[in-house]
């Protein structure tokens, strides 16, 4: 309620996107009893949320074919149910959803356990040929983020996606047994996504450059310089791996070490963009 609340404020804005961040970073303390330095903790914390992932879906995807069966096998009767199947039962599916898939988690840890390695396993492939093609045809079709501020976003949004899902499927293979494919993949995964972090630091730097410093560009700027540095260690300790000097589980800990100062940053973000830009 101390915010600022012009219309049309991005600082606000943005401290709304953060918001439900910072909550995730809080939730995290909570879950690992405060223990800030216990970094097997955190890594659990991060692999919980992979597996709350993957088992919502699976249960939205049920509860998505249930409702097309029950909506198909009534209007074979000429019983329109879809307005009162939607407002009464659908809803209540999809809010129940991650709460029925934390209780599984928390107590059937051994389910998922077994599915979260193999969807790590099939996605970090397919990301990566489709960040392989997708650069290709960047450059084929001569898309430019330096004067396309719709495609700056859309390409820091891949940026973030393509980042968590390198966090999450290295958090998956380190928990099953060696796979060498594995590591490769994400080894090729984070070097990409270095590449794309390059082009979109180099972007927003000059749309700062010639346009000067607004919430937004700083937001992006800030995020696209963690996440750098981030994929940066990373790629170093994925490269060790490779090369047989380490194990994965040196990259969960680069993982699990960085997590503060994500949360730093929503913090910042949150509380003082608004101050800082008084309200803009």
């Amino acid at each position: 309620n101390l915010l600022p609340t012009g219309e049309g404020s991005d600082s606000v804005l943005l401290s709304y996107i953060h918001l439900p961040l910072m909550l995730w970073c809080l939730y995290g303390l909570i879950f690992t009893d405060y223990a800030t330095k216990n970094r097997l903790k955190w890594i659990n914390y991060l692999r919980y949320n992979g597996d709350l992932a993957i088992l919502t879906a699976v249960i939205l995807i049920a509860g998505g074919i249930l409702t097309a069966v029950t909506i198909g096998l009534f209007s074979t009767i000429d019983l329109n149910i879809e307005n009162f199947y939607m407002k009464n039962i659908a809803i209540i599916g999809l809010i129940s959803a991650p709460i029925v898939a934390t209780y599984i988690v928390r107590n059937f840890p051994e389910m998922t356990d077994k599915i979260a390695p193999v969807i790590a396993g099939i996605f970090s492939p397919l990301v990566l040929i489709t960040l392989v093609i997708y650069l290709i045809f960047v450059i084929l079709t001569g898309k430019d983020p330096y004067s396309d501020r719709d495609f700056l976003i859309m390409f820091n949004t891949m940026l973030a996606g393509v980042m968590a899902i390198i966090v999450f499927s290295v958090i998956g293979t380190s928990a099953k047994k060696r796979n060498r494919f594995n590591e490769w993949t994400l080894f090729m995964l984070s070097f990409l996504a270095l590449i794309v972090d390059l082009v979109a630091l180099s972007a927003i730097l000059y749309r700062v450059g010639e346009f000067g410093f607004t919430p937004n560009r700083t937001a992006v700027l800030g995020s696209n310089l963690l996440i750098f540095v981030h994929l940066v260690l990373i790629m170093i300790h994925l490269f060790k791996v490779v090369r047989n000097e380490k194990e994965i589980k040196t990259v969960e800990l680069t993982v699990a070490r960085y997590l503060p100062i994500y949360a730093i940053w929503t913090l910042l973000v949150t509380f003082l963009f608004p101050l800082l830009f008084g309200g803009k």
